[in-house]
């Protein structure tokens, strides 16, 4: 009998209804067990095999289960016998199945395989997928899969070509869309890793060719050696990357399985990428255990010379450093003086280069930065992480054999040299750099060991060659790496390379040297409005601050003002941008300074070390209506307006001391709306001082006129939570505490708690209600507004944080009782938003404040709520994940 030829499996033209790329689940699409050549010797075989091993050229040499042959073999006969038997014909499809389409309009492609039968194929049967030739084989202990969701980068499967079962070659061609949501896109591209990883359909092509019949589940696919080139730029959202990926051949070594594989990927029609010189095998648990790691030959030891490019500057003064947990953090949210310290400070920046977050958090902190280190006398920097059994690389790669992928180690490593990029000083707005591999750069890939739910930690050690600008101006690295896992060096990358797409060596020092003096020393900077300017805007003369535009609301009409003394926190205007006076219009920008006292009222207030969290949100928020008025927003009215903050989301980064010295507060109005007689803009700010970035944020105002004011109804939709009959009985009443470390009288916001039940709530995490009454005669109706008094919606905020501290307290009354009490609020690093509805006004009779206690961490001593604040029955703010962190000294 003869092997019939191989042949190339296509999917027939038959159009199927479209589909979304994860909606409803499509039928499974079951590939049929096309007949594999029948071979009547199997000794013929091995001796190929084994013709071919002594050809491999491979590292390492593992032991190898391979006693599924002879049934695989007699498998493929007694199909093949039996198609013979009944009609000596075979079809290449079934003819029941169906071929689903892309997903997009062309309705002329068709697909061998849609995303539902690859996810099947990844987390459930091989048969249902490609038919009775693979019986059996989801009964072994693992297989070949590709991996499950997030990582799971097969759209479809477009053909396959080669025998089924037949442990020869083959080729197949997939495509990956890259949608404008995808979790994994860096400044709107796809990353270095995801656009090689999304080439692993070889996984699906050795099984298709029968590997899983030989290993039989004792033995697991690792990578170990690649090398990828990229030929253009990494593409953005919108577009797909076709891959070409051919497995050679199998072979063996000793008694080893192995294939050698490549692809290619297009875009287009134009090359994106190239992976050449693949290769895989397959290793049990006990070959795995035994595995040496990587092994530095002498020539990768010694020293070399480096290359920098004749026009090579440095921008900043490099020191050997390490960086925290914190400090990386920082830089996931642009905040490089926080990290890298003072010399970042003052940057012409909104929003500067971040590292990657979210999933691809993937460097906790970094073990040691040292310029001039290295096999090259470049520098070096070493990164590390922690890695957790629920990891989401190890859950979902792959669901029966939880391993970390090659692909993401590669980007760990490229993270890591990226924040050593940052140090140097190649930064920029997030917006216009992007960090991608240089053309025609190869970079190899040698992997020698695995990270597993076992690892506890990982390094990555990356070390400079090359450095430099490209003719275009084009900051561009090439470095090598070495990954440890728990100290074993298990991965090796070379010549991997970055440059930074958008950004020159000339922007660069443009960046460098208008480098502005923004949280330093305001006498430096030039005083555009001072501080009596602003006052006479806040309770004097508006005319006197802006000029002559402002006369009719000296005497006869009432304008929005700014709060006064003592809830004035803006001294001076130092800087405006993009701005011309009198045009409402988004791109304007401000910087205003507030000098903080070392004896402020709130510290002793509040009887705390840190400035509490409603002066820092009016810190933020009181250059932001400066900005409205200078911009002549009460000009576009013929009625009297009032100006209202209506909500907003931020992180608190550094906590306010009395010796934090000036905060600058740079603001940018991002958006002017006017309909039906009301003004509303969206802002965004940014508070630092010397040490670095304070408190970030975008929030949103309205101006609007008393009649709407009256009219407002509260937050329509709020549910609020009603303590049940049993929480009512169990729960205590009492005066809100008058003693440190709760707030003395001109800070406290809560007269007594009406309801407090610490096993309360929808989370049984607790649940407290506070009341204070509405005293016409309170001193902030005064400073909060000139001509129209209203509560401050940051005052009625710090009453939710006070409810905290009562649970805080109650809750680590051991740890209270033992030491000084410092409260940190809001907690840092902890995103959270509030939303207004309403006001609070001398007529009104009761404010009822409830905080609903989400989440409690009792390592960090931390407490998460939502809360809500009613007045006289009517709910007018919303408060979302607002946390407060307890520190006992």
């Amino acid at each position: 009998m003869t092997a019939p030829a191989s042949r190339k499996i296509r999917p027939k033209t038959k159009r199927a209804t479209t589909r979304s790329r994860r909606g409803e689940n499509a039928d499974i699409i079951p590939h049929p067990a096309v007949p594999v050549a029948a071979f009547s010797d199997v000794k013929v075989i091995e001796q190929m095999l084994r013709t071919e091993s002594t050809r491999a050229q491979v590292h390492e040499t593992f032991l190898r289960v391979s006693n599924g042959i002879n049934q695989s073999l007699s498998q493929a006969l007694a199909l093949q016998m039996s198609l013979l038997e009944s009609d000596g014909s075979y079809n290449t499809l079934p003819p029941s199945s169906k071929n689903n389409e892309i997903e997009e309009d062309d309705s002329s492609k068709t697909v061998f395989l849609n995303r539902d039968s690859c996810m099947e194929f990844a987390t459930g049967s091989i048969k249902k997928v490609l038919g009775d030739l693979y019986d059996g084989i989801d009964n072994y202990p693992t297989r070949v899969r590709l991996p499950d969701e997030p990582l799971m980068l097969v759209d479809r499967i477009l053909e396959v070509e080669g025998e089924p079962c037949s442990l020869t070659s083959g080729r197949v061609v997939t495509e990956h869309d890259i949608h404008a949501d995808a979790w994994y896109l860096d400044g709107g591209r796809i990353p270095t890793c995801i656009a090689v990883e999304s080439g692993q359909a070889d996984l699906f092509l050795s099984a298709y060719l029968g590997i899983d019949n030989i290993t039989q589940g004792l033995a697991v696919y690792r990578l170990l050696d690649a090398e990828i080139t990229f030929h253009g730029p990494l593409p953005a959202a919108g577009k797909t990357i076709l891959y070409n990926i051919r497995i050679d051949n199998f072979f063996k070594q000793g008694d080893t399985y192995l294939f050698r594989f490549n692809f290619d990927g297009s875009i287009d029609g134009n090359p994106l990428l190239t992976m050449r010189n693949g290769c895989a095998g397959f290793f049990s648990q006990a070959e795995l255990d035994v595995g040496k790691g990587i092994i530095l030959t002498d020539m990768e030891r010694v020293s070399q010379t480096a290359k920098i490019t004749d026009d090579w500057i440095e921008l900043v003064p490099m020191v050997r450093e390490s960086y925290n947990d914190d400090q990386i953090n920082a830089l996931r949210d642009g905040n490089l003086a926080y990290c890298f310290g003072s010399l970042f400070n003052g940057l012409p920046f909104h929003s500067p280069v971040q590292l990657p977050a979210g999933r691809m958090t993937l460097v906790h902190r970094i073990l040691d930065i040292n310029p001039g280190a290295g096999r090259f006398g470049l520098g070096m920097i070493t990164g590390e992480a922690d890695i957790r059994p629920d990891d989401w690389f190890l859950t979902c790669h792959f669901v029966d054999d939880q391993v970390m992928p090659g692909t993401l180690m590669y980007e760990c490593c490229l993270h890591t040299l990226r924040i050593y990029l940052m140090r140097m000083g190649w930064v920029e707005e997030c917006d216009r750099v992007v960090y991608e591999p240089i053309p025609k750069v190869t970079s190899k890939l040698k992997c020698r060991g695995q990270v597993i739910a076992d690892t506890s930690k990982v390094q990555y050690e990356i070390t400079l060659k090359e450095l430099g600008y490209k003719e275009d101006g084009t900051p561009y690295v090439i470095a090598d790496a070495l990954m440890y896992a728990d100290g074993r060096p298990i991965v090796q990358m070379t010549n991997m390379s970055t440059q930074l797409t958008g950004l020159t060596r000339d922007r660069l020092q443009q960046i460098w040297h208008g480098k502005s003096t923004q949280g330093q020393n305001s006498k430096t900077n030039q005083i555009l409005f001072d501080y009596d300017s602003i006052l006479s805007f806040a309770v004097g003369k508006p005319s006197e601050a802006f000029g002559d535009r402002y006369l009719p609301f000296d005497l006869e009409r009432v304008i929005a003002r700014l709060p006064g003394p003592p809830y004035q926190f803006l001294d001076r205007i130092v800087s405006i941008e993009n701005c011309e006076q009198w045009k409402l219009h988004p791109g304007a920008v401000i910087e205003a300074e507030y000098d903080v006292p070392t004896d402020a009222w709130y510290f002793i207030e509040d009887r705390q070390s840190s400035m509490p969290f409603s002066i820092l949100l009016e810190v933020a928020l009181q250059p932001c209506g400066w900005l409205a008025a200078y911009l002549g927003s009460a000009l576009t009215s013929d009625t009297d307006l009032s100006f209202r903050n209506l909500g907003g989301s931020a992180v608190q980064r550094l906590t306010v001391t009395p010796d934090s010295g000036t905060l600058t507060t740079r603001v940018t109005i991002t958006g002017v709306s006017i309909s039906g007689g009301m003004i509303i803009q969206n802002y965004e700010y940014e508070v630092s001082s010397k040490q670095g970035t304070v408190y970030k944020g975008d929030t949103y105002f309205g101006f609007f006129s008393k009649q709407a004011l009256a009219n407002q109804v509260g937050i329509r939709d709020a549910v609020m939570y009603e303590p049940a009959n049993e929480e009512t009985a169990r729960s205590s009443q009492f005066r809100y505490p008058n003693v440190a470390p709760y707030p003395a009288d001109q800070m406290r916001m809560i007269d007594k708690i009406t309801l407090y039940d610490p096993e309360g709530g929808p989370s049984r995490h607790g649940f407290i209600r506070g009341t204070a009454e509405v005293k016409p005669d309170a001193w902030f109706f005064k400073a909060h507004f000139y001509q129209d008094p209203v509560w401050p919606g940051s005052l009625g905020l710090e009453s939710l944080i006070q409810l905290l501290k009562v649970i805080a307290v109650d809750k680590w009354a051991t740890e209270v009782t033992n030491g000084t009490v410092e409260f940190e609020s809001m907690a840092l690093n902890q995103p959270h938003s509030w939303l207004y509805r309403g006001q609070i006004i001398p007529e009104n009779s009761e404010v009822s404040i409830d905080a609903i206690i989400k989440d409690i961490d009792n390592e960090q001593k931390l407490l998460k709520a939502d809360g809500f604040l009613c007045v006289d029955g009517r709910t007018i703010y919303q408060m979302t994940d607002f946390t407060l962190r307890i520190r006992v000294k």
